[in-house]
């Protein structure tokens, strides 16, 4: 029951993780190619980028520890096998290890983009590490089980 709860949250959770990094993303290119200046719905939005990453990254870690894919995987058949299988290296390995690297992404650029002072700076800052944490989450969503 637990175990399905936390699944259930992770999955519906990564949409709107998704579609939040997208709209930051478009939102601070927008304004880097635009020239425009940093608003105060800029910060909103990437600050709230921030948060439902990082929240959506405290379920994913509590459903690796739960999660018979996860590393009760990697205990009961060994790394060699988990690594071998695509599917079982996907969840027990690949998306734990790019997700942390794209939540890392997020938050070193809002980190960034907080310390600078002029506005193309600071989208800058913004647009290119969401866009990198975007291209990662892309990568290793689980695609056959979000669309099967």
């Amino acid at each position: 029951m637990f175990y399905t709860t936390v699944q259930f949250l992770h999955s519906w959770w990564a949409y709107l993780v998704l579609i939040v990094v997208i709209v930051a993303t478009l939102n601070a290119w927008g304004g880097v190619l635009s020239k425009r200046e940093y608003r105060p719905q800029d910060f909103r939005l990437a600050l709230f980028s921030l948060i439902v990453t990082h929240i959506q990254f405290l379920i994913g870690l509590v459903l690796y520890f739960v999660s018979p894919l996860g590393l009760k995987n990697i205990i009961n058949n060994g790394m060699g096998t988990v690594m071998k299988d695509a599917t079982m290296r996907l969840y027990a390995v690949e998306h734990l290890t790019v997700m942390i690297l794209a939540v890392a992404f997020i938050t070193i650029g809002y980190s960034r983009h907080k310390k600078k002072r002029l506005s193309d700076k600071k989208l800058k800052s913004l647009a290119v590490f969401y866009t990198l944490a975007l291209i990662l989450m892309l990568s290793r969503i689980p695609w056959a089980a979000w669309l099967g």
